[in-house]
């Protein structure tokens, strides 16, 4: 469900509240028309603009929904966000969408899933990641990469330790800028995983969410180890500001992200990403 005007958003209640590290906080979002609540779903990997009201809007991916109740988690990173960051359980924000592209979950029935993550890159994909753990039976092996530059900064670890239990399922973690070796963790950036993680190259759907530089030259490297690059699919982040392909921020190339994306296969955004600027 989505408003008969794009442009106008929903009111929301701010429920929950967690700080998750100094410049890292989760919502937990509930619409205060009960009519809406029960009506609004979103596809894994589309994003919510989210409005504060008098000071502006940002683009969020939804992380994920826990019966009524929407999940973002946000980084303070410009205006907004930093404002948003000093609100409190009892307030109201707008909500617009759900907007943009989703993971080929239905396409990758059968396959091997291959979750590539950096930074805040893992909150895309938390929510196709649990639907992926929910039907396990659909899919084939589960392979999870996640690279953060300090160990304190991967959100969530209980849960990648709740995944990496499940059968067929490989959880590969790594700090860049650490110099600690952890349980379970490697040092240096995500390339140091791609040669332990083991799925089938012939057989599988990668999904890849993070710093545009990152995805370059993961998405590079899987195609020199086999993978088809039809079967790789990045999520980009871009300056989006009105969501339906109007005010031009957003433009990659002959793309709009927010319409055309966030979510590509690699073949068709592997030479816009070459280009500086872009």
């Amino acid at each position: 469900m989505k408003p008969a005007n794009p442009y106008l958003p929903w009111e929301a209640e701010i429920v929950d509240r967690i700080q998750e590290t100094p410049d890292i906080f989760t919502w937990r979002l509930r619409f205060t028309d009960r009519e809406v609540a029960r009506q609004y779903g979103f596809k894994h990997g589309q994003f919510n603009m989210l409005y504060l009201y008098g000071v502006g809007e940002v683009a969020i991916s939804v992380m994920s929904n826990e019966g009524e109740e929407l999940l973002h988690t946000i980084r303070a990173v410009g205006r907004v966000t930093r404002a948003m960051m000093e609100l409190k359980v009892g307030d109201h924000i707008g909500v617009r969408g759900p907007f943009g592209s989703a993971w080929p979950l239905d396409v990758a029935r059968g396959k091997d899933i291959v979750f590539v993550t950096a930074g805040l890159g893992c909150a895309p994909v938390t929510s196709s990641i649990k639907h992926v753990v929910a039907n396990r039976a659909d899919y084939g092996r589960l392979v999870i990469m996640q690279s953060v530059r300090h160990r304190n900064e991967g959100l969530w670890e209980p849960q990648y330790d709740e995944w990496r239990s499940l059968p067929d399922t490989q959880v590969l973690l790594t700090a860049s800028r650490d110099k600690t070796r952890w349980p379970h963790w490697h040092l240096g950036r995500v390339s140091v995983l791609l040669d332990e993680a083991q799925y089938d190259k012939q057989n599988c759907v990668v999904m890849m969410c993070g710093p545009d530089q990152m995805m370059a030259d993961t998405s590079r490297t899987l195609v020199d180890l086999g993978v088809p690059g039809e079967s790789i699919h990045v999520s980009l982040e871009r300056n989006m500001q009105c969501a339906v392909g109007h005010c031009g921020h957003c433009q990659l190339g002959q793309h709009f992200v927010c319409k055309d994306g966030p979510i590509f296969t690699w073949p068709q955004v592997a030479e816009l990403m070459r280009v500086k600027g872009y």
